[in-house]
C-alpha cells in the first residue's frame, strides 16, 4: 500500500470536504470551502496535506506555522488532520503526522500543537501513540 503525501490541489477539495465533515463533523459547503482555501493561497504560514492511495484522497492534514510572544521559535498549529474512517489503522494517520514533522525539522519550526475534542478518546489514543503530549486546556469563545 503505498500512499502519496502531497499538497492539496483544486481538484482534491471536493474529497478532502467529504472527509471534513463526515469524520470532523463540520457543514462546510462547496462554495464555502473553495472561499477559504482561496483566501490562504500563497501565504506559506498556512498548508494542506493530503494523503493519496491509488489516486483517491483518503485523508488531509491542515497546519498553519504560527510565531509566539513567549518562545523563541515557530510551531505548526494542526488545524484539521482526519483519514476516512474505512482507513483507519492503517498508517495513514501516522504518514500525515510524519509528512508534517519532517516539513517543520525543513522550516525551523519547534513543535507542532493540536486541539481535539474531549469526546475523541480514539484520536487522543492516536496522537500519543504517535509521540503528542497533553498538556493543557484550550478555551474559546464565540464573538
Amino acid at each position: 500500500m503505498e500512499v502519496l503525501i502531497r499538497e492539496i490541489e483544486e481538484r482534491d477539495y471536493r474529497d478532502v470536504l467529504e472527509i471534513w465533515n463526515s469524520e470532523i463533523g463540520s457543514s462546510f459547503t462547496n462554495e464555502s470551502f473553495r472561499s477559504h482555501h482561496d483566501k490562504f493561497k500563497g501565504n506559506d504560514n498556512y498548508k494542506a496535506f493530503v494523503a493519496e492511495l491509488e489516486n483517491k484522497i483518503v485523508g488531509f492534514v491542515y497546519i498553519m506555522q504560527c510565531t509566539p510572544w513567549t518562545v523563541e521559535g515557530d510551531y505548526f498549529w494542526i488545524q484539521g488532520i482526519a483519514v476516512k474512517s474505512d482507513m483507519h489503522g492503517k498508517g495513514i494517520g501516522t504518514k500525515l503526522l510524519e509528512h508534517i514533522e519532517n516539513y517543520g525539522k525543513e522550516k525551523g519550526v519547534i513543535c507542532i500543537t493540536l486541539n481535539t475534542g474531549f469526546k475523541r478518546t480514539d484520536a487522543h489514543a492516536f496522537y500519543e501513540r504517535n509521540g503528542y503530549t497533553s498538556g493543557n486546556y484550550c478555551y474559546g469563545k464565540n464573538i
